[in-house]
């Protein structure tokens, strides 16, 4: 597992030259949104289990047979294990966002993981398309654009500090991309 830091600098090494440059000013880049990362990696983790139910409901309510007799989130430990691994993968998307690197979703997460949901009878479209809705949740709480009208009883609003999330936002959103990229 690398970080921005150390992939900065296996690079370096790869090229044996100094750390200079636009490596340089990406690592300052990096360091100077640093409360904007901890911030949204804040807003996915403590909203993780809202953001992967509502993600998998919706996911069903697309697809209605998913929860009827012989449909992948049936019995409950099927549906169980969908909303296990629908955290999974919002874990290792918030550990790529904290290290600016997506080298640890790559290596223990997708790594692998088509072949397993294929042989496993997983239905590929579905899963990413529950993915996709975890996408939106979460760029909505990294913006700090969630409502309590789209929340209801469960809204929470997040103490950040209001400002330009964009690159974040954008960051976030390419690693759930690598995630649906990986399932198709």
């Amino acid at each position: 597992m690398l970080d921005a830091f150390s992939r900065a600098v296996v690079a370096a090494d790869s090229k044996t030259s100094p750390i200079g440059g636009e490596e340089l000013a990406s690592l300052k880049g990096f360091i100077a949104e640093g409360n904007k990362r901890l911030d949204a990696v804040n807003a996915i983790a403590s909203n993780a289990s809202c953001i992967v139910s509502d993600a998998v409901a919706g996911m069903i309510c697309e697809n209605t047979g998913l929860i009827q007799a012989g449909g992948n989130c049936y019995p409950n430990r099927r549906m169980a294990a969908c909303l296990r691994d629908g955290e999974i993968v919002l874990r290792y998307i918030t550990y790529a966002l904290l290290s600016g690197d997506a080298s640890v979703l790559e290596d223990r997460c997708l790594n692998g993981l088509k072949e397993t949901y294929t042989a496993l009878g997983v239905p590929l479209q579905s899963t990413g398309r529950a993915v996709g809705i975890m996408k939106a949740a979460s760029i909505a709480h990294i913006n700090n654009s969630n409502t309590e009208g789209n929340g209801g009883k469960r809204f929470r609003k997040m103490e950040m500090i209001n400002g330009d999330c964009a690159s974040i936002s954008s960051e976030a959103a390419s690693y759930f991309d690598r995630v649906i990229s990986a399932l198709s």
